[in-house]
């Protein structure tokens, strides 16, 4: 086999494997949300507890994506991803025993196996993918966002038909991961990657670029997960009903996809992706102020303006950590440095909005804290979507100097 056919070959492999890791990774966060009441009342726990299991994630996300890049130099890039399949299977399995303790467990468990592999498949799209980062990076968001948000409107259906509360629409979460599991063996069965020479990814922690980076990843989480666990309590203060609240959150989870698939569009047009940051900022801003400050018959426009901006910033935050990497095994690193850092800063961010609210008995102090947010957001974009390159892993530590 020629050497460009070998190289064909084990892009669309990768690209395979992107798509069906990507498809599973959303489906154990979003699956508990619409069912968080009847696993309270099953349980008898708290409405603390409740927020502990949705916060959990998040700070799994951030804890175990610094795990990732050592995973990838001991084994390898598609036999990592491939293992976090693995770890979703048992997590999602585990969760459906059913008890107090198994759920945290198998919280935990899915959280680090969604962890490493967020982190690991940017150096994966980096490697085999050099020339075609923002829509292969916009791909993988849309099928994020599509495998998140379907999951999130079956799960209840699949618990009455079923007869389940909570724990077989949860078990079945395994399904869909199994599928991967064995779809992946097979296409990777000849075995397509070895172990990445040693790195030394300490370099990027003292480099102003890679922390630009990881603020522009972190502050984007930290709003989206604000979304994620405030929207229909928003929605619900501007006198929406329970049913068409939720109904709002899966319309601004499903238009993500629309604004993931822009990011490549986008880039192409101009030269760095700092025009691209700022117009998303400035519609994530004007989103949020629509949903708590605006017209009450301007909630629906400013729901899916947010949810096709956020999208779009989170394809452009992945995007970046690639386009200011020199070579894959930088990009892992300098994914587990954002990714990590950026979601631990994610994890704050709901807790902080709950509590302004019930300090200040109302929205307007958090609507101050969004935009806040919204303004470091697109200063940090500035710099960080700038024609640089932080320095390789590979070199000593020397800055990689303007491309421009």
């Amino acid at each position: 086999m020629s050497t460009g056919a070998q190289r064909s070959r084990t892009a669309v492999a990768t690209l395979v494997l992107i798509v069906l890791v990507a498809l599973a990774l959303r489906p154990p966060f979003t699956a508990v949300a619409p069912l968080l009441e009847r696993i309270q009342q099953d349980l008898g726990v708290s409405t603390t507890f409740g927020g502990v299991l949705t916060t959990l994630p998040v700070v799994c996300l951030g804890a175990f994506a610094f795990v990732a890049p050592v995973l990838r130099q001991r084994f390898g890039d598609e036999e990592v991803v491939v293992g976090c399949l693995v770890v979703l299977l048992v997590g999602n399995l585990l969760r459906a025993v059913g008890t107090t303790w198994a759920l945290l467990t198998g919280t935990v468990v899915v959280g680090a196996g969604i962890a490493v592999a967020n982190v690991a498949l940017p150096g994966l799209i980096k490697r085999d993918f050099p020339d075609r980062i923002p829509a292969v990076t916009a791909a993988y968001t849309m099928c994020l966002t599509l495998g998140g948000a379907f999951a999130a409107s079956v799960v209840v259906p699949i618990s009455a038909a079923v007869g389940s509360p909570w724990r077989a629409p949860l078990g079945l979460l395994a399904v869909p991961v199994l599928l991967a599991l064995v779809i992946s063996a097979f296409v990777l069965r000849r075995g397509s990657s070895t172990p990445p020479p040693p790195a030394r990814p300490g370099v990027l922690w003292g480099n102003a670029l890679a922390w630009q980076v990881t603020a522009f990843m972190g502050l984007q989480s930290a709003m989206a997960y604000v979304v994620f666990g405030w929207l229909p309590t928003m929605l619900q203060g501007r006198g929406m009903s329970a049913e068409l609240a939720g109904l709002a959150l899966g319309v601004q989870a499903a238009v993500q996809a629309a604004g993931s698939l822009a990011v490549p569009v986008l880039c192409r047009r101009f030269r760095d992706q700092r025009p691209v940051s700022t117009v998303l900022g400035v519609c994530i801003a004007l989103g949020f102020a629509g949903v708590l400050a605006g017209p009450v018959a301007g909630v629906w426009p400013a729901v899916v303006l947010l949810g096709v901006a956020q999208g779009a910033a989170f394809g452009l935050a992945l995007t970046v950590i690639g386009l200011r990497s020199p070579d894959s095994d930088t990009a892992a690193a300098l994914s587990g440095m954002a990714q990590g850092c950026g979601y631990l800063i994610a994890a704050a961010g709901p807790l902080l909005i709950g509590l302004l609210h019930d300090l200040a008995g109302g929205w307007t102090a958090p609507l101050v804290l969004l935009m806040a947010c919204c303004a470091a957001w697109l200063v940090a974009g500035w710099l960080a979507c700038r024609q640089r390159l932080v320095p390789s892993v590979h070199r000593d530590a020397q800055r990689v100097r303007d491309t421009r």
